[in-house]
């Protein structure tokens, strides 16, 4: 009896100690993302601080289109620090899921490291594990044991399809941070991309491979992501809107996966003619709609997406014969990769398929910009 109380007393203290041995969690730090620089935001006015559209739409587009606009698709937050951890803190507005998208990039957020003098790496990407249905707050660490004795550059990317309240960057406490180099992702000569799901990002596996986001890296500009899932329709208002959009450099425009022959044949005209009376100084791609692994075999669609794409094709010639300048158009061949593996169900794209319609837009946009 006496070895075993000797035991207990012995285990006992053993436990003490280690507890009392045990380093104290060190202490994070919350940043406001407001306090750092938000990119990629066309619009100041907006229900929040990271929604899209401007509030003076709200009456005037469809309750889908506006929900939509509600997603952060396409906004990060640049900075710089010199912490030896990085982590977010985020509430969502809906906690969305589909069964054909990754919830990483749905509702996860990615953070790159600018490397070297030219490159911007992906480091990480959180888990958008929802620690409960009420507040819907994500909270996770990218990366531990880093480099204190510089100030390292970051880009964190937001939700595609879900919409964010707030978002906090967590640093050491005792960490220095700010809103970083302005020189990477220039604020300056922004692009515009409108469009249909497929630019909104869907179905990337996680929010840094949606094609604007890929863009803008690869031109070191801000890419204002105005992709609306099902909704890239070509309503004048989301033209008239566009065109107040400050400082911008290029416009692209990609509605035709949305639009049937007939909007194709009578909206697109109208839609273009739009921006380019309000801002006849920048340049317009006009973007045709992939043609669909599937319609390679469905005798309907083989005849019915090319068709749309004629349609959209031939007011881009309209325009140009009345005198438009500027203009520059962009076909569907291997705009989704010529392997046909570059879509989740046929339609929306894989970060493959992101990969090929980047790399067709990017050396157009190289050559409007001066690049």
């Amino acid at each position: 009896m006496r070895r075993l109380s000797a035991s207990i007393v012995f285990i006992t203290c053993a436990i003490f100690l280690a507890l009392a041995s045990k380093p104290a969690e060190r202490p994070w730090r919350y940043v406001d993302a407001q306090e750092l620089r938000i990119i990629n935001k066309g619009f100041a006015d907006t229900q929040g601080p990271y929604t899209r559209l401007p509030l003076a739409l709200k009456d005037s587009v469809r309750p889908e289109l506006w929900r939509l606009g509600l997603n952060s698709a396409g906004i990060a937050v640049r900075f710089a620090t010199n912490s030896s951890r990085i982590g977010v803190r985020y509430k969502l507005m809906f906690d969305n899921h589909m069964p054909h998208m990754a919830d990483t990039g749905i509702k996860g957020t990615d953070i790159y490291v600018f490397e070297g003098d030219s490159a911007w790496r992906h480091a990480n990407t959180n888990r958008p594990i929802v620690n409960n249905t009420d507040d819907k707050i994500c909270e996770s660490v990218y990366l531990n044991n880093l480099d204190t004795t510089r100030m390292t550059e970051y880009l964190l990317y937001f939700p595609l399809y879900d919409g964010v309240e707030r978002l906090e960057v967590k640093i050491d406490s005792t960490a220095t941070i700010d809103r970083g180099d302005k020189s990477l992702i220039r604020p300056t000569g922004r692009i515009v991309a409108y469009g249909t799901s497929i630019m909104q990002g869907g179905c990337a596996s996680r929010t840094g491979m949606d094609s604007t986001n890929i863009i803008s890296r690869a031109l070191n500009r801000e890419v204002i992501n105005l992709g609306h899932s099902g909704q890239g329709k070509m309503d004048a208002c989301m033209a008239r809107a566009m065109a107040t959009i400050p400082d911008v450099a290029a416009f692209i425009i990609d509605p035709v996966p949305n639009c049937t022959e007939m909007m194709c044949d009578t909206l697109t005209y109208g839609f273009i003619d739009i921006i380019r009376k309000a801002r006849p100084e920048v340049p317009i791609v006009m973007v045709e709609g992939p043609i669909y692994p599937y319609a390679r075999y469905d005798s309907y669609f083989g005849r019915y997406l090319p068709a749309k794409n004629a349609a959209f094709r031939h007011n881009y010639e309209r325009l140009k014969a009345d005198g438009a300048d500027g203009l520059y158009y962009v076909d569907a061949i291997n705009l989704d990769g010529p392997e046909d593996d570059g879509t989740v169900d046929g339609i929306h794209l894989t970060d493959l398929g992101f990969k090929h319609y980047s790399a067709k837009l990017i050396p157009i946009l190289k050559r409007i910009l001066n690049e």
